[in-house]
């Protein structure tokens, strides 16, 4: 375990072999200046404000989530009362912000959860989140990629046979992975410009959404706003039943009040991503400020653009008869605009284009912290001279990606991506208080209201999330857990630079 010293400053403690040493902060703060010895293998280069956290933000949180969740969730589970999920998952979210805007403005560094984890819990927490993190980031930018590639065939009429689910191969997929995965190793400001330019062209549509579908609202279709609960007409298998429900024997049930709550835990991941904005700190000009304005605005901008298009595509279409596919393409049809569904088709590769950035951009940055930690191999942590991006290992994430998103149908494993993110929030929510009590003398630009009450509120909150995932998903996400301790018992518990006291 870590010990202090008589101002609360971490100091490396406890045995060399010990899973639970800790990172010292001054470790951290020293790497991110770029001080310390050549293992430090250099610093990310600090060329990022708020807006283009905000870019990056929005650019990997609105993707997937609004352009099918809305439906599958408001037909299956919440009807139009899918609104209130949908505000509901965005006030955990914020908890969760609140806590991450204290910690990556009082420790701006490139591996956010992670590095928080590891000064605070100790280097075992550390590396389970980071491992975490990795499946979450490459889980998500795969399934993301072959989204795009089936929207952009829809839209240009290409052939299934390479871009759709039906291809052996998803060239698509691959072909848009590769090529953001090369605009990522050009550098973190040509990351931002590619970003901020599409997550202009999707906001405005989704504004268009919002706007040109109020005109076609109706209350016939807005009621009963709750529909009342009822059995699901399927009957579910044991591992597909939500956790909850089959540790305390409850009856599954669809609508009502539980079938709100049971579609807030889904549509969470429609706000999974904002997190990746915590990764860039190492890389902003002034975190101490722009960290927090970019978390809380992109949580505020999709929040707010999530609410008002669930409540306006319920409103255009009864909930019974949405088109799980593509909910608001569908719904302009319904109302004879169909010159609409292009436009909407347009908003759905600008957005999933720049969720596969983010995506592959937040993943080298958190692989390139452990790396430079030593938890892996320390060659792959090299900063780039003339771009200053952690090059090598955004090439080996990129190539991993391509990887998946063209040979493996990931649709079952989507609720993984939520799953780690819920999980790396709630030790986020545990560090808050933690470090208020190990380093009362840390400088704190943001300090979350209430602590320790609404991180502990968060933690719970997450952990509620969590449990109502499906079974089969936390045996899943288990035995990924199990597979990273191997690798951590393997190699990074001996290789890190605390174990080598340097």
């Amino acid at each position: 375990m870590a010990v202090t010293d008589g101002r609360g400053r971490s100091r490396r403690g406890g045995r060399a072999g010990s899973v639970l040493r800790t990172k010292p902060i001054e470790d951290v703060l020293a790497q991110t200046a770029g001080e310390g010895d050549e293992q430090s293998r250099g610093r990310l280069r600090k060329s990022l404000g708020p807006w283009d956290l905000m870019g990056f933000g929005i650019g990997i949180v609105i993707g997937t989530g609004i352009f099918t969740l809305t439906g599958v969730q408001a037909r299956e589970n919440a009807g139009p009362a899918i609104t209130i999920s949908f505000a509901l998952a965005g006030v955990v979210s914020m908890l969760a912000a609140l806590c991450y805007a204290e910690l990556s403005s009082s420790v701006p560094t490139a591996g956010s959860a992670y590095t928080y984890s590891y000064a605070t819990m100790g280097e075992i927490f550390a590396w389970i989140v980071g491992w975490d993190l990795v499946l979450e980031f490459a889980l998500g930018a795969a399934t993301v990629a072959r989204g795009w590639s089936d929207y952009l065939a829809r839209l240009l009429d290409l052939p299934t046979g390479l871009f759709t689910e039906e291809a052996p191969v998803n060239v698509g997929a691959v072909a848009i992975t590769l090529v953001l995965g090369a605009v990522a190793y050009l550098g973190i400001r040509e990351s931002a410009r590619v970003t901020n330019t599409l997550v202009v062209v999707k906001v405005a549509i989704c504004v268009f959404v919002v706007i040109a579908g109020a005109f076609y609202v109706t209350k016939a279709n807005l009621t009963p706003f709750v529909p009342p609960s009822q059995p699901p007409s399927d009957d579910e298998s044991g591992l597909a039943r939500p956790l909850v429900q089959t540790l305390f024997g409850l009856e599954p049930s669809v609508y009502g009040i539980g079938g709100v709550l049971a579609a807030m835990a889904v549509v969470f991941f429609a706000f999974t991503g904002f997190e990746a904005v915590a990764n860039l700190g190492e890389e902003t000009r002034r975190p101490q400020r722009d960290l927090p304005l970019g978390l809380f605005g992109t949580l505020g901008v999709c929040a707010l653009l999530y609410v008002a298009v669930s409540f306006v595509i319920t409103g255009m279409v009864d909930y019974r008869e949405i088109d799980t596919g593509a909910p608001i393409a569908s719904a302009f049809d319904a109302v004879g605009l169909g010159w609409a569904s292009d436009l909407v088709s347009v908003a759905a590769v600008a957005g999933l284009t720049t969720v596969i950035l983010v995506d592959i951009t937040a993943m080298g940055r958190i692989t390139f912290a452990m790396s430079r930690d030593g938890l892996l191999p320390r060659a792959v942590a090299a900063v780039h001279p003339r771009f200053g991006t952690p090059y090598r290992i955004t090439v080996v994430v990129t190539v991993a990606v391509a990887l998946l998103a063209g040979l493996v149908p990931l649709e079952t494993l989507a609720d993984l991506v939520s799953i780690g993110t819920l999980f790396a929030f709630v030790l986020v929510s545990i560090a808050v208080p933690v470090l208020r009590v190990t380093r009362r003398d840390l400088e704190r630009p943001f300090r979350v209201p209430l602590s320790p009450v609404l991180p502990v509120l968060s933690a719970f909150a997450c952990l509620y999330l969590m449990a109502n995932l499906s079974v089969e998903t936390w045996l899943r996400f288990l035995a990924w857990l199990a597979l990273g301790l191997v690798v951590y018992l393997a190699y990074g518990r001996r290789q890190a630079r605390l174990a080598r006291g340097v």
